[in-house]
Parts: C-alpha cells; sequence; structure tokens
C-alpha cells in the first residue's frame, strides 16, 4: 500500500494526479490510495460524501488524428479529510508508515511564508506552515521522510517549498535535529505538469451529454484533455514510488526538468501569446477558431518552426514532436479556450514566454524574427487602442471590442509612452529593447500597415 497526502481537491489534481494514481491501480502497480486535504477554511467537500469519494473524468479531444471521448470512473481517492482539529484522520495519516507522498495545488499564490504565521493555527496559516507542522509530528513519531511534489505552477516549486518550511523551522524555534531531517529525509522534487482542464461542464447541452455517457449523475465529473505530461525531478527512491512511462498521462522521472520547462513555456505557453493580438485583430473567439483560420494555422506554424523550435534545444526533433501535440491540442474542438482569458497580462507574458525566443533567433541571425516581431506589432497595436470605460479598460479592434486585464501601468502606457519608449524602458523588460537592430523600424512599419488596413500575414 502506497498512500498519499494530497492537499487540494480541484479540478487538476482530480483530472490528472487522482486519475494517475487510479490508473496505476488499474494497471496492477497499486494499492495507490489518496487522501485529500481540503488545504484552506472555505467551502466543503459535501460532493464527495455524497459520492462517496467517486467520480468520473471524461478526457476530450484529438488524440492521434482522432476525437475522443473517453469516460474513466476514479477510486483512487479513500478519504476526504474536511479540515484540521484533534479528531482529524491527518494526524493519523501523518503517522502512518504507508504514507509516502505528499503532492499539492494550492494555487500559485500558495507556496508562501508569513512570519505572523502560528503553528498549530491550522485554518489560518499557509500550505507549507500546515506542511512544517505535520512534517515534525512525522518526525517526533521517527518515522522516515516523505516524497514531496508540489504542482503548482510556480519556477522550482518544490525548491521554493522548502525554503518555506526552512523560514517556519526558524520561527517555530523547531530546531537543527528537525531541520536535518527535513533536508536529508524528505525528498523535494521539482515538477512540470500539463494538461488542460475545463472542470465540471458549464452548460446543460454538455452536462446532459456527459451524464448519458457516464450512465449516471455526478457533480463531482470533471473534463480535460487527453493530453498529459507530468515531468519529476528524480531524487530520492521516487522511481519506486511513481511509475514513468505513459498511465493515462506521460510521466517522465528527469534529472533536469530544466529541457522540459523551457520547451512548455516556449513552444506552448510562447505560442499561446503570440498568436492571440492578432487573432483577436482578425476577431476570432478560441484557439480553436484560429487554428481552424488557414491563414492565422499558418502564421502560428511558421512563428513555431521558424522563430521557436530551432532554439529550445539541439534536440530539434524532440521538440518538433512536441510542438506538433501542441497543434494538434490546439485543434480540440471541446475545449473552448478564449483568447481574450489567454490575454491577461500579455505584456509581462511576452517578456516570460516570446522575448527568450527572440532573443535567441537575434543572436544567431543578427536580425529581428520575423513572426514574432509581426505577433509583438499586433501586441502594440492592441495595446495602443484601450479606452477607459467606467472603471474598466476597453480594447476596440477592427473586429472585435472586449475588456483587457492588465496592471494599471500598461493598460494607461500609450497615453503618454511612444513605441521608442516602450521598447527602451527598462522597467519592462529588464534591457533596452532599442538594442535589438532593426526592431523599432520594423515594428514602425508593421503599425503603420496595420493602421492602414493593410494585413502581415
Amino acid at each position: 500500500m502506497t498512500k498519499i497526502l494530497q492537499f487540494g481537491e480541484g479540478n487538476f489534481l482530480r483530472t490528472f494526479v487522482d486519475l494517475y494514481f487510479e490508473t496505476l491501480n488499474q494497471e496492477g502497480y497499486g494499492p495507490y490510495e489518496v487522501n485529500i486535504l481540503k488545504p484552506i477554511v472555505y467551502g466543503n467537500l459535501a460532493k464527495f460524501y455524497k459520492q462517496k469519494n467517486k467520480y468520473h473524468i471524461i478526457l476530450r479531444g484529438n488524440k492521434n488524428s482522432k476525437t475522443i471521448e473517453n469516460v474513466y470512473q476514479v477510486n483512487s481517492v479513500k478519504n476526504a479529510i474536511e479540515n484540521f482539529n484533534e479528531n482529524s484522520y491527518v494526524f493519523t495519516l501523518i503517522k502512518d508508515k504507508d504514507l509516502k507522498i505528499v503532492v499539492s495545488n494550492t494555487t500559485e499564490a500558495g507556496i508562501a511564508y508569513n512570519g505572523n504565521d502560528k503553528m498549530y493555527d491550522y485554518d489560518h496559516i499557509t500550505y507549507p506552515g500546515k506542511l512544517t507542522s505535520l512534517l515534525y509530528l512525522r518526525y517526533k513519531a521517527n518515522l522516515p521522510g516523505l516524497h514531496i511534489l508540489p504542482v503548482e505552477l510556480i519556477e522550482n516549486n518544490a525548491t521554493e517549498l522548502m525554503k518555506c518550511v526552512d523560514k517556519y523551522i526558524t520561527l517555530w524555534n523547531l530546531g537543527e535535529d528537525f531541520r536535518k531531517y527535513n533536508n536529508e529525509q524528505n525528498v523535494y522534487s521539482n515538477t512540470l505538469v500539463d494538461r488542460i482542464v475545463s472542470g465540471y461542464p458549464r452548460d446543460n447541452a454538455t452536462k446532459e451529454h456527459l451524464t448519458k455517457l457516464i450512465g449516471e449523475e455526478d457533480e463531482l465529473m470533471s473534463i480535460g484533455e487527453p493530453f498529459g505530461l507530468w515531468v519529476i525531478e528524480k531524487k530520492g527512491n521516487i522511481a519506486n514510488l511513481i511509475k514513468d512511462g505513459t498511465h493515462n498521462i506521460d510521466v517522465i522521472l528527469a534529472d533536469d526538468i530544466t529541457y522540459y520547462k523551457k520547451r512548455k513555456v516556449r513552444v506552448l505557453n510562447g505560442s499561446h501569446t503570440n498568436l492571440v493580438p492578432i487573432s483577436l485583430y482578425y476577431g476570432k473567439e478560441t484557439v480553436f477558431d484560429v487554428m481552424k483560420d488557414a491563414k492565422l494555422s499558418k502564421f502560428v506554424y511558421d512563428a513555431l518552426n521558424n522563430d521557436i523550435i530551432p532554439f529550445v534545444s539541439n534536440d530539434i526533433k524532440m521538440t518538433k514532436k512536441f510542438a506538433d501535440e501542441v497543434m494538434e491540442r490546439f485543434l480540440n474542438p471541446f475545449l473552448n479556450h478564449q483568447l481574450t482569458s489567454i490575454a491577461l497580462n500579455s505584456i509581462s507574458k511576452w517578456k516570460a514566454r516570446d522575448l527568450c525566443s527572440f532573443k535567441d533567433y537575434y543572436d544567431r541571425n543578427h536580425e529581428v524574427p520575423k513572426y514574432l516581431t509581426i505577433g509583438f506589432a499586433y501586441l502594440i497595436y492592441m495595446y495602443q487602442h484601450i479606452e477607459k470605460s467606467g472603471d474598466k479598460y476597453i480594447c476596440k479592434l477592427p473586429k472585435r471590442t472586449f475588456d483587457v486585464k492588465d496592471d494599471l501601468v500598461y493598460l494607461e502606457y500609450f497615453k503618454n509612452h511612444s513605441v521608442h519608449d516602450f521598447l527602451a524602458d527598462k522597467s519592462i523588460w529588464d534591457i533596452s529593447l532599442t538594442e535589438f537592430k532593426g526592431l523599432e523600424e520594423t515594428l514602425n512599419y508593421y503599425l503603420s500597415l496595420i493602421n492602414e488596413g493593410k494585413e502581415l500575414i
């Protein structure tokens, strides 16, 4: 028996992690037992209790050029723990010799340290604070450490979580022996996860269709795409607990997960960010709409093949294979991935996801990359056409008008600044983009064409 303590009960964990452990059980690798702990006081687990922790996952989309809708019943969740109290099962579980793994998804803001936290004030302290307290109880019980696998979407998630735990050891005076135990026996593995999960169906027609497909009512049903990837830093004896290979999701145990993070950020996220402004300009609603448009889909492919893929790693073939999978995911008719959702905080996203590929292309070729520069031009055009309307900021493009959400400084930037100011602003980019020879001239030329109603693709 391998028991897992899971901080979080949300759609992603149930559609990704819990389905993975269910698959291992079905394949004969188990038994694996997931114990869900609700990490915050808000909300309740009434649906879990009503359904005795059983629910269904529906993976919908494209796989190997075929459209699929596969239903999986998940039975791997054995307990759902509502909250911390002196009778809570979590205090028994943390001292169980069969407990081996801690998984968490407490949002990007969940891995944080608060110097005002009190050790046993479980309802109000951070997730790292709760974890520290539980690990200390395990240490006091003379039990071996745990493998800790956060899936929060932050850089070096396990490293950052471990730093927070170390701070709580100091804050609460838990001693150097416990610090040594935490450093040497608890194994913190950085992870990368990738699966788009839309959760419970949003419209009655889809709900009725999936209920019929399942064969019963399910208030915990969750929809995800067929693609799934979990890359885990290979540390300790994790290979004895986590099975790599394809088990509904593709699991990779890697000594260094840097390549996989770089590939996802540049190929998947970078493509998303680059396609959004030009696609909004052309009046598109979703990523699927973009990929069904011959002109725009060619732009996405050209940007990938010319400006992004060659600069991820020397293994072009491996990156190209991932890019092909990304394109298949973009063509998923069930996801309804709204462009305006991806457009949130577009400038900071372009810096994190596209500037890196832009710089690598320029360094190698001594000229600006064509397709990333075109995408950047439409991004600037979008922000140049933002107006304040009441307490909202509205972008008015020729074929679409929509709300824009970003930091105030960016929403109002082009009221008082030029393209040159934007490129030269080190508070935005950390460097001056005017250092890229030809970029400013090319952008101004592209913007003049866009303003004249002419097409760049």
